[in-house]
Order: structure tokens, then C-alpha cells, then sequence
């Protein structure tokens, strides 16, 4: 069973064939060469085909294998191709699994199925939890497109559910946005840093600027709300990134954190690549003595599983979340407020300790030392901040929006 490895906007993939057919489908694990690994081990320990060899048609390479190379790279890029041509290899799976690929592979790109649907479709309506199995178990994925198969949640609403390849269900919201499938607006956001935010934005304000005059007026002056959903690969490298911004300038952190990524294949920051990398090497990019130290913690918590994923974080509440990831070394609680305002979404949390609110705040209420002032700058200076008790106290109109007010808070200091 020869097989080749080839480049994707996803990261490095593979595929595994014999005489009968497609073997296997390898998605991108941590690095190239844990991709290689995984399917060599798939495929037999068999031998390696370059790619630009697998577009030739000779004893090894049958002729369907360099146009579903082809096609597997532009689909992966965002130009689904159909891909229900490609001859598989079923032996290896039950009469019950073939009929479930075979009904999942006329589910065509930008569509979904779920789990009984299919049950349904391969004629063994009420075997959903069988269809689970065969979907963990799946060889080919994007070719029997697994990742279209969705569940749903305790509230009833469609849910991305579980995905077995590296990256888990963030992989497969991936593979979904590509053909522009959201699985819910939660669920999307925690991977691709999509502009809808997991809560109705204009609720919000409206909701804002009736509990609390003094901030609507504030509202008013700064206009619509632009709090974006950041891009992220997971807890792990959001974190990562958060402890190399600490106490540094934007500017700055994003030269060390980007020197940093270069260290790593494809800048894919994993944990147990981080955790073996030498001092000098962490240090070489710009980091302090310190925040190695925490980088270090960060990466053998995550191996040891104490730090979890976005999909798992996104069933936590607040409080759990800051609890759990304080563990940390060097991740204290404002640093879990970002990562909940910006890379979850959630719309109530207050970063009582944030510099910026607290500025905010000040200009907002008009909080001065003095009556005195004339210049602009003076002004600024004379800003008395709140306590913390004055803003938790007066920010108890504003829940259960409490991260957009602090998002208009932080405006202040850029609007005259």
C-alpha cells in the first residue's frame, strides 16, 4: 500500500491506496512528521511515494490517484470538488459501515446530515450510536466526509459534536467553514475567529443604553459595537500567545510571538514540542527567563490534560474556566478574562483590574481630581480611577452584558 504526503491549506495531508482502491486518508497531526508516522502506520509501513511522482500513472501509482491529490488540495483550500468517483477499499469495514459511507458520501459539500438521518439513510433507522462508531472509525475522511455529520445539544440546537482526527471538533469546524457550514454561532467562533458573536449584539447595546444613561450617551458617541472573535488554534496557544504579550507593547509581543512560531513546523505551536525545546532556543526568541518558566508549566499541563480545549471550555462556565486555568504559572485572572471576552465570546465579564477599563470608566463618569483642568492632557492626568468596589457596584446595571459595556469602556480612550 503505497503512499504519498502532499501540501494543503490545512497543514500537510496523505492518502494510502492499493490495487483496490483508496486505503486511507491521513488529516494533519501536530507536525509533518507525526502526519508521515500516522500513516505509514495505516498503510503498513509501505513505501513512500514523492508527490510529484503520485500525478504519474505507473505500476505503483493507479490513475485516479494524481487527480484526487489534485482535488483534495483545492477542495482543502475552498473549491469543493466531488469527490463520490474516488474507488475505496471497504474491506476492512462492516456490511453496516459500507452502507453508512455509502449513503454519507451523497451528502455533498455545504450540506449536513445527522446522526439518525444517516442511520435512516444506510436502513437501520434507531442504530444512530452504531453510525458514531463508524464515523470515529471512518478511513477516509473528506472523501466520506464524516465531518458533515452533526448532532445535537441538550438544548436541541445543532452541535458540532465529537471528530477523531488531531484538533478533535475544532478540525471539524474547519473542514465545515471550508464549505461554508457554521454549526451554530458558539460553535463557530471558537475556531475561526468569526465576526458573529455568540450573543445578540444589538440586545446588548439596547439593553446598555437603557439600564445605564450616562453609558448610553457614551454608546451614542462611539457608535456600532466591533468586538471581534479572535482567531485562535486552541487554549493552548491562546494561552501560549497571552503569556508572551504580558507587559510588553503589541508591537513588540508580536515580533517575539511570531519568532516563537518559527520555531515550530507550519507555527503550529504544540506542547510537547514546546515542552523539549531548549532554554536557549525559547530565550533566542525573545523571551525572559520567566515566562519560559511558564511557557514550560503551560506545556506539561496541557500534556498532562489539565488544560482544556475550546470545545470543552465552551460548555464551562466563567467561573470554572478562571479557576481552572489560574493553575497555570504566569496565567492569572485577567488573563482568562481575554481569552472569555475574545476568543469565547461570553458577554458578561467584567476585567475589574484592566488598566484600560478602569481608564475608561473614569473619562465616562467624568471622575476628576479637579475642577481646575483646562488642557486636554491635564485633563487625562487628573482622572481619578475607580475602586473596584465603585465599578463592580455601578457595572451591576449593566449585566448580563457586562463585556460589551467593557468594550465601550476601552473605547473611551481613543474617543475625544
Amino acid at each position: 500500500m503505497p503512499f504519498t504526503l502532499f501540501e494543503t491549506e490545512i497543514g500537510p495531508c496523505g492518502i494510502a491506496w492499493n490495487d483496490a482502491g483508496l486505503v486511507a486518508v491521513q488529516l494533519p497531526e501536530a507536525t509533518r512528521d507525526e502526519t508521515r508516522e500516522r500513516l505509514a502506520s495505516r498503510s503498513g509501513e509501505a513505501e513512500e511515494i514523492e508527490p510529484r511522482l503520485a500525478v504519474a500513472v505507473d505500476d505503483r501509482v493507479p490513475p485516479w490517484v494524481g487527480p484526487l491529490v489534485a482535488d483534495l488540495v483545492l477542495h482543502l483550500a475552498g473549491e469543493p470538488r466531488d469527490l463520490t468517483r474516488v474507488p475505496l477499499d471497504p474491506s476492512r469495514a462492516s456490511d453496516f459501515a459500507q452502507r453508512v459511507y455509502a449513503a454519507l458520501r451523497e451528502v455533498g459539500p455545504g450540506a449536513t446530515t445527522s446522526y439518525g438521518d444517516l442511520a435512516k439513510a444506510a436502513g437501520s433507522a434507531g442504530s444512530a450510536r452504531a453510525v458514531g462508531r463508524a464515523m470515529a472509525t471512518n478511513p477516509w475522511p473528506v472523501v466520506v466526509p464524516c465531518h458533515r455529520v452533526l448532532g445535537k445539544s441538550a438544548s436541541g440546537e445543532t452541535d458540532a459534536g465529537g471528530f477523531s482526527a488531531y484538533g478533535g471538533v475544532v478540525t471539524k469546524q474547519r473542514l465545515l467553514a471550508i464549505e461554508g457550514v457554521r454549526t451554530g454561532r458558539a460553535q463557530a467562533s471558537l475556531f475561526d475567529g468569526a465576526d458573529t458573536l455568540p450573543f445578540d449584539a444589538k440586545r446588548a447595546v439596547l439593553h446598555l443604553r437603557q439600564a445605564d444613561p450616562v453609558l448610553g450617551a457614551h454608546i451614542d458617541r462611539v457608535g456600532e459595537l466591533r468586538l471581534k472573535l479572535k482567531e485562535t488554534e486552541g487554549t493552548f496557544a491562546a494561552l501560549a500567545e497571552s503569556i508572551v504579550y504580558q507587559q510588553l507593547s503589541g508591537k513588540a509581543a508580536a515580533t517575539i510571538f511570531g519568532r516563537l512560531r518559527k520555531v515550530y513546523p507550519r507555527g503550529v505551536l504544540d506542547p510537547k514540542k514546546v515542552l523539549t525545546t531548549d532554554d536557549e532556543v525559547l530565550r533566542g526568541a525573545g523571551l525572559s527567563r520567566a515566562k519560559v518558566e511558564s511557557l514550560r508549566d503551560l506545556s506539561a499541563r496541557a500534556i498532562a490534560g489539565e488544560v482544556p480545549p475550546l470545545a470543552e471550555l465552551a460548555r464551562m462556565n466563567d467561573a470554572a474556566i478562571v479557576e481552572r486555568l489560574t493553575k497555570v504559572r504566569g496565567v492569572g485572572v485577567w488573563t482568562v478574562q481575554m481569552l472569555l471576552i475574545f476568543r469565547l465570546g461570553r458577554p458578561d465579564v467584567l476585567p475589574v483590574a484592566d488598566l484600560g477599563v478602569r481608564k475608561g470608566f473614569a473619562r465616562v463618569f467624568r471622575k476628576r481630581a479637579s475642577r481646575g483642568v483646562v488642557s486636554a492632557r491635564a485633563a487625562v492626568a487628573a482622572e481619578v480611577l475607580p475602586t473596584t468596589e465603585e465599578l463592580t457596584r455601578r457595572a451591576a446595571r449593566w449585566s448580563p452584558y457586562r463585556s460589551v459595556a467593557s468594550w465601550y469602556l476601552w473605547r473611551a480612550l481613543d474617543t475625544p
